[in-house]
């Protein structure tokens, strides 16, 4: 019973320190504190906590302990007194305030005249407890065959005096450590605080022209070393996107240069003697037009890519038979290149979800360089058909192949091994880049095999619908 009271009594104390304890933190949050006060203030504020949650439950404690040991030693012997002389006693005991007893209708019987409720409910002995200082003891007994309740009142004031006294000496303890723990958590504070000011300084240096700026992970631990390596990571990819990119804007820099200085040539040959040459003027407009619809054909493939990397590509997919595109692509290479051996063979059909327009595109990129790169005495060879969840479309040559150095490469934007570099073979090297963005839009797979002097072979692997 007593147990019961005081943890029910503890409970109601301590609710307003967790509150307190949540509303400062919650309040050092919202403020534009440095990181360090609000540390250090957090800590001041678990610690005063804490020091009154001690003080509270040392108090408590105390109360617990003298109140089980008054129980043990002199409420039981008084209780069994007053059971034993019922109902003809008059007994007041050295500290026994009160005593009621109530029949089992809880009607009054000792004293006649009483007004009291019999009171067994915790809330009721705590408010005494607080505001009187009386502890009330109840219980049942059974006397001549009739069971009666009985409340016992004593004045409990020297013991909570203790317990206050007790309660205020370890506040004035917690006090003075105080003194000694401000200063070392507002150090601790600014120590660990430290390495984020200097990854704050260093981040600010950080600019296009020292990119390569890491930050110094020494002297930091645990989740702070951590953030650092992450942080050391991240630039490493951004540096490696930049680099890229500046890549990218100066191939197709040189890209476009050419045909421009190209045009710029004959721009001027016109000038100076087209006007009345009729062989310079045909070859003059000829070679322009040439060169401005291959202009053309590059800023469309860097647009592509453009849009891909914005996320702004946008697929009109529709269902439909893959053998629809592939018959159209047959008789389309067979109308365009007579010089080759050319060989289709759809094993399989099979439905997919996918922009018809886009997936042609990449299945005739991969055809365009086979016919570029085989010789005319070679053949190719153009084949689909389903492997496991996937419906392939396999596009083999006897060209001059790719060496193994060049084969992780050949995605790359305006990346062109050393066999495709002459004029006669021509190309950007964007077209297996913009064949990849198609293939991975789409959910597949692209895969590459070649040797030197041999040939290669190119799959298209697209997700097909099981009907």
């Amino acid at each position: 019973m007593i147990k019961k009271i005081f943890k029910a009594l503890l409970n109601l104390i301590l609710f307003p320190f967790r509150f307190i304890l949540k509303f400062m933190i919650s309040l050092l949050k919202r403020l534009k504190f440095s990181i360090a006060f609000k540390i250090s203030a957090s800590y001041f504020l678990i610690y005063i906590v804490i020091i009154m949650i001690v003080a509270v439950t040392t108090s408590v404690g105390y109360l617990v302990y003298e109140f089980e040991k008054f129980e043990t030693e002199t409420i039981s012997k008084d209780v069994d007194e007053i059971i034993q002389e019922f109902p003809n006693f008059n007994y007041i005991g050295r500290s026994v305030k009160s005593v009621e007893i109530y029949d089992s209708n809880l009607d009054p019987v000792y004293p006649s005249n009483n007004q009291e409720r019999y009171s067994d409910n915790i809330i009721v002995i705590i408010e005494e407890l607080i505001y009187n200082k009386e502890y009330i003891y109840s219980t049942s007994f059974y006397k001549d065959n009739s069971e009666y309740y009985l409340n016992v009142t004593y004045n409990a004031e020297s013991i909570i005096r203790d317990a206050a006294r007790i309660s205020l000496l370890v506040m004035v303890s917690g006090a003075f450590g105080l003194l000694i723990f401000i200063p070392i958590v507002s150090r601790t504070g600014y120590r660990m605080i430290g390495p984020i000011k200097n990854m704050t300084e260093i981040t600010k240096t950080i600019t296009v022209n020292n990119i390569n700026t890491r930050l110094d992970i020494k002297g930091t631990q645990d989740e702070l070393k951590e953030l650092s390596q992450t942080f050391n990571e991240m630039m490493d990819r951004i540096e490696e996107g930049y680099k890229t990119q500046q890549q990218f804007v100066s191939d197709a820099s040189h890209e476009l240069r050419t045909p421009i200085a190209v045009i710029k040539g004959y721009v001027n040959m016109l000038d100076r003697w087209g006007k009345n040459d009729r062989a310079v003027l045909e070859e003059s407009i000829t070679a322009i037009k040439n060169e401005t619809e291959n202009m053309q054909d590059l800023i469309e493939k860097l647009l592509f890519i453009a849009r891909s990397d914005k996320s702004s590509l946008i697929y009109t997919k529709e269902d439909f038979k893959i053998s629809a595109i592939l018959n159209e692509i047959e008789k389309e290479t067979k109308m365009i290149d007579s010089k080759h051996k050319l060989y289709f063979q759809f094993y399989d059909d099979a439905n997919i979800y996918a922009d018809k327009n886009r997936v042609k595109q990449a299945i005739r990129i991969l055809i365009d360089n086979a016919i570029k790169f085989t010789p005319f005495d070679g053949y190719i060879m153009v084949s689909g058909f389903i492997q496991d969840d996937f419906y392939v479309i396999k596009v083999e040559d006897t060209g001059i192949g790719i060496e193994k150095k060049d084969l992780e490469k050949i995605f790359d934007r305006l990346y062109r091994a050393e066999q495709s570099r002459s004029k006669e073979i021509g190309g950007h090297g964007l077209g297996l880049s913009i064949a990849k963005i198609i293939v991975l839009g789409h959910k597949g797979k692209i895969k590459v095999k070649s040797t030197v002097g041999k040939g290669s072979e190119f799959s298209i692997m697209l997700p097909y619908i099981n009907t």
